[in-house]
């Protein structure tokens, strides 16, 4: 995996390229001083991860998100910050994580490891069997956003669409980790599509998720787990 650490502290590039340099799953790692620079050394030398910081002079970290994310083949980004209100709009920028520094070995390994596995994942979707109209037809998994248990059929919810499927919601989740994460015994959400929380009126909360308007409920179960993944913290 290569790896771009984007930083305009030199001290603070210094100390993450020094960690990635204990890791066996980086096969190569390089720096940039400012948005522009790194742009300019991901057309040249693409890297599958970026490691960028937030609050950088000029261009920062979420103008280069998004710009990343225009790229014919965009990079993971893992936000490195020593900042932590930032969340909701780094996952909105498309981050995968949210680093707080300073960032501890352990928790870059993590981070890094479930890169390698999304990256690895944009291969064309796993496909789902579903029920319309009592015939059965092939769902991307990328295209679900969350999915909800309802006696003994789980629904597939998307952007404006709802489909039936056989599989449980453990026949999900086992299948895949690195995609799905639990929110209720009844509701398993994409990663990919979290954006933040949202406390009702009766004290209840919910999952923001992108492209829908009402997620799914969170039960006080499974709220730290999915706070710790907001906040980019164990």
């Amino acid at each position: 995996m290569r790896v771009m650490v984007v930083d305009d502290e030199a001290p603070a590039r210094g100390r993450l390229l020094r960690l990635l340099a204990t890791l066996e799953m980086v096969s190569a790692s390089t720096e940039a001083a400012d948005g522009q620079q790194a742009l300019q050394r991901m057309v040249e030398h693409p890297v599958e991860v970026v490691l960028l910081d937030i609050r950088m002079p000029g261009m920062d970290g979420m103008a280069v998100a998004r710009a990343l994310q225009a790229l014919p083949q965009p990079p993971v980004v893992i936000f490195t910050t020593a900042y932590g209100e930032h969340a909701l709009e780094a996952f909105e920028a498309q981050a995968m994580d949210y680093l707080l520094k300073p960032v501890r070995l352990e928790r870059l390994q993590q981070a890094l490891e479930r890169a390698a596995s999304l990256f690895s994942s944009r291969e064309p979707s796993p496909q789902l069997s579903v029920r319309r109209h009592g015939e059965l037809h092939l769902l991307p998994l990328d295209e679900v956003l969350y999915f909800q248990a309802d006696h003994k059929y789980v629904t597939a919810y998307r952007s404006g669409r709802e489909d039936l499927l056989e599989e449980s919601l453990k026949q999900l989740e086992e299948a895949w980790p690195e995609r799905l994460l639990r929110v209720h015994r009844n509701a398993l959400v994409a990663i990919r599509a979290l954006a933040g929380l949202e406390k009702q009126a009766d004290g209840s909360w919910r999952v923001v998720l992108k492209g829908i308007a009402h997620g799914p409920e969170v039960s006080r179960r499974h709220l730290p787990g999915l706070r710790r993944i907001l906040r980019g913290a164990e």
